[in-house]
């Protein structure tokens, strides 16, 4: 019955989703008032369908009703609730039911906000009804979750039907989730969060789309969709730094980014979303950039797209890659119609869009604005390339080639030194066009500062060129935010505010240069922390017997013992290691393997301590006996890596939350007066 009930909810959310994008369309045409409110019966039909439909999968987890083959393969009597909860995204067809069931909620969010006469946000509304078609029908059939299992071989799910009627057989047990996607807590929010980041990025597109097709160039689909746009991109930076971190605290490997394929197609749309922000500033300001914008969100939608296939179409090799299936044939071809048809439709309309006020002066903000966008799309499609290259020259026969990480290091160093350039110089250059004098005067100090810095950091032995060249970028940029902030707030004390009501008043008056300001403060930190972290780490084998101790990075390491514990889902191997500094005691870790029941994997899972100046991270590198052999790394200031990251997202919601704010009391000033 639950399987059923889900099933139905899919086929609600299908025939909604169809009608929203047929009746959508015929209303933004017609212009008539009265059509808006038909839009209402299918949009609260997807809503509900998407609720119902994750919901009863939900249910099926927390009862273990394996006669659904999803969740026989997914889900086990022995794993934690967090963990069955989070199986409901963990594999292929759960995780587009949680695509649908984001998509539904942005649309209906959306829908709200449509008045009588708007022919925009119909628009709109028909193009997420398009793509709520295109993956609630994934939901009907090749990724149906509902699925029943109909032939147990060896307590294993080995048929089902292709629809939830019918008898069915179930296991007595699941086989449960993948052992990485319940070996830490972090994968029961890093993929959601990241499905927000990129179905949210689907609304700036569908009004982009609408205002092609309507012929109404100019910046009211930007301003429409700025507030969804920040909101979509902070969620996705966040559970990009989540996702780091998760591999950090799992893999054992001792990093937290390896330009994985999955990890690119993730970062891929966070660029480019970035210079969208970023470029659409300008086109609200001064009406430039028309074109361009149009072109930008065009390719982040399309990159939303492709990280899909390329999580979960099974064609490259991953720790992200969790299922293979007949889904990615679906998602190329949903790619491919997507992005001829969207392009197409710029082709016909780029007359519209062209036309543009010509840029007055490279060296005024609206050139700061385009430097960053040119250096972010090179860096974008420098990524794309080093990902694709090898999975096209193996589809046209070409062998098995691969891109590794020293071609993104070399690609990526310079790109992100010039993008610091240019984030601490933008943001207090004057429009149309910067007075050479102005512009020192407002960045001699920071300028000052970031060298004395740079040079405390070689004087106490820094010699990575690279480190010190991102200490001295990365304080520049935050002491030009100081500086300026600190300007602004002795402005607002010389007409009477005390400093606590100059500060707030600068956050309150304007949220979205403020905070995206704390966002570039955050990506600051962030560059320091990735240069520091890797070019000063220390890393050894070590091998140490009962008893003994070795030195490491100033620890001395004593292995006392192997120890075997078993916990309701896994059994657990590890060693257990007494750290000293100088004599003095520091920790006693653990690092260890994770046998989980009913899986052949084992995960190997590090033991992490950190503090302020350094991480000390200890992994199993054998199983121990009567002596263990041990990874050991010391990782200077990562947390600045987590730190700054989180920071920039928070700096992307704040700005959100402030502007929500200053409209609300603007309405309620109209309404007073």
């Amino acid at each position: 019955m639950t399987a059923l009930i889900g099933y139905f909810g899919i086929l609600v959310g299908l025939v909604s989703a169809l009608v929203l994008a047929v009746q959508g369309y015929r209303v933004a045409r017609s212009h008539e008032s009265m059509l808006v409110a038909t839009l209402r019966g299918p949009v609260l039909g997807l809503l509900g369908g998407a609720i119902v439909a994750f919901l009863a999968l939900e249910f099926a987890l927390v009862t273990h009703n394996f006669s659904i083959a999803y969740i026989a393969g997914n889900n086990s009597l022995s794993t934690p609730l967090v963990f069955t909860l989070a199986s409901g995204w963990a594999a292929l067809e759960g995780s587009i039911a949680l695509w649908g069931l984001v998509l539904a909620g942005f649309t209906f969010a959306v829908w709200r906000q449509v008045t009588p006469s708007d022919a925009l946000g119909a628009g709109a509304l028909s193009v997420l009804g398009a793509t709520a078609v295109f993956f609630f029908g994934l939901m009907a059939t090749v990724a149906d979750p509902f699925a029943l299992c109909t032939q147990v071989a060896n307590g294993i799910c080995t048929a089902t039907s292709a629809i939830p009627i019918g008898s069915s057989v179930a296991p007595l047990d699941g086989v449960g989730a993948n052992p990485l996607l319940q070996n830490h807590i972090l994968m029961a929010v890093h993929p959601p969060l990241l499905y927000v980041g990129y179905v949210g990025l689907s609304v700036p597109f569908a009004f982009a789309i609408s205002a092609l097709a309507l012929g109404q160039p100019g910046s009211v689909w930007l301003d429409r969709t700025h507030r969804w746009t920040v909101i979509a991109w902070s969620f996705l930076t966040i559970g990009i730094v989540l996702g780091g971190w998760w591999s950090y605290e799992v893999l054992g490997w001792g990093g937290y980014w390896a330009w994985d394929p999955v990890e690119n197609a993730a970062f891929l749309p966070w660029l480019t979303a970035t210079a969208f922000i970023h470029s659409a500033i300008v086109q609200r300001r001064r009406g430039m950039l028309q074109a361009w914008n149009f072109v930008l969100i065009i390719a982040t939608f399309g990159l939303t797209i492709l990280g899909t296939f390329l999580t979960r179409s099974g064609v490259i090799l991953s720790v992200h890659s969790f299922s293979q299936s007949s889904v990615g044939p679906a998602l190329l071809a949903f790619l491919f119609v997507s992005m001829v048809g969207a392009l197409g439709l710029f082709a016909t309309r780029i007359q519209l869009v062209a036309s543009s006020p010509r840029l007055d002066s490279l060296a005024s903000r609206e050139g700061s604005f385009l430097a960053n966008n040119l250096l972010l799309t090179l860096f974008a499609f420098t990524v794309l390339l080093g990902t694709m290259y090898p999975l096209l020259v193996e589809a046209f026969g070409g062998g098995q080639v691969s891109v590794g990480r020293p071609f993104f290091d070399r690609a990526s160093i310079p790109l992100s030194f010039a993008l610091l350039l240019v984030m601490g110089i933008g943001p207090i250059t004057p429009y149309r066009s910067a007075n050479p004098t102005v512009v020192w005067s407002r960045i001699a100090t920071p300028v000052v500062v970031a060298l004395a810095i740079g040079a405390g950091a070689v004087a106490i032995g820094v010699r990575s060129w690279s480190v010190v060249v991102s200490v001295v970028l990365g304080s520049f940029v935050i002491s030009v935010i100081i500086k300026h902030f600190a300007g602004q707030s002795a402005a607002l004390v010389r007409n009477g505010d005390s400093w606590r009501s100059a500060i707030a008043k600068l956050f309150v008056r304007e949220p979205g240069y403020w905070g995206g300001q704390v966002a570039h403060i955050g990506v600051a930190i962030l560059a320091i922390g990735i240069a520091t972290s890797s070019a000063l780490a220390m890393r050894a084998e070590v091998t140490i017997g009962t008893g003994e101790t070795v030195t490491f990075a100033g620890y001395e390491l004593t292995y006392v013992s192997p120890f075997l514990r078993e916990e309701p889902n896994r059994n657990v191997i590890g060693a257990r290691i007494e750290v000293t500094r100088g004599g003095d005691e520091f920790a006693v870790m653990e690092p260890r393997v994770h046998q989980y029941f009913g899986q052949g994997q084992a995960i190997g899972t590090p033991d992490v301590r950190s503090g302020f100046t350094e991480d000390l991270y200890l992994s199993l590198a054998r199983s121990p006996g009567d002596d263990v052999v041990i990874d050991a790394y010391r990782f200077p200031l990562i947390w600045m890596v987590w730190s700054g990251g989180l920071l920039i997202g928070l700096g992307g919601g704040w700005s959100v939350v402030g502007l929500k704010r200053e409209r609300t009391r603007s309405q309620t000033a109209s309404v007073d007066a």
